[in-house]
């Protein structure tokens, strides 16, 4: 799938976004640049854990989605301006142990060629909540 853009717009993002939440990989990755980076919130450098190249990002974005199968990003704002945009949403989703997340965040960018070539993301850190004990239900 390809999506050629002359530029990226708030409806871009948005559409973005919604690949995000059906966990569509193919079309997530549509809209980067053949040399994206995406820069995770979390990670061991300053930038959070730093994805280089199509394959790295797509398995990246994949990953979210096993450690959070049920994930999704709600309440989505978004802004453009030139080359560079921002999304804000509020994530939700429930780790593979049990525990549920719920925190906002935003995505930065910087686009080049009507494609998203830096997907730089920041989330607040806020403890997950612990899921019931079998002996507390």
């Amino acid at each position: 799938m390809s999506n050629v853009m002359a530029e990226v717009t708030i409806e871009v993002l948005q559409a973005f976004a919604d690949a995000w939440n059906r966990h569509d990989a193919a079309a997530l990755m549509s809209f980067m640049s053949d040399d994206c980076v995406f820069e995770a919130s979390a990670g061991p450098d300053a930038c959070g854990t730093r994805y280089a190249g199509r394959e790295a990002v797509q398995a990246a974005f994949v990953q979210v989605w096993t450690a959070f199968p049920d994930a999704h990003w709600g309440d989505a704002r978004h802004f453009v301006h030139g080359e560079r945009g921002v999304s804000e949403w509020t994530f939700t989703g429930t780790r593979t142990d049990g525990n549920r997340v719920e925190v906002h965040g935003c995505d930065v960018f910087t686009f080049r060629g009507g494609k998203i070539a830096l997907k730089d993301s920041y989330r607040k850190n806020r403890p997950p909540v612990t899921a019931p004990s079998a002996e507390s239900t």
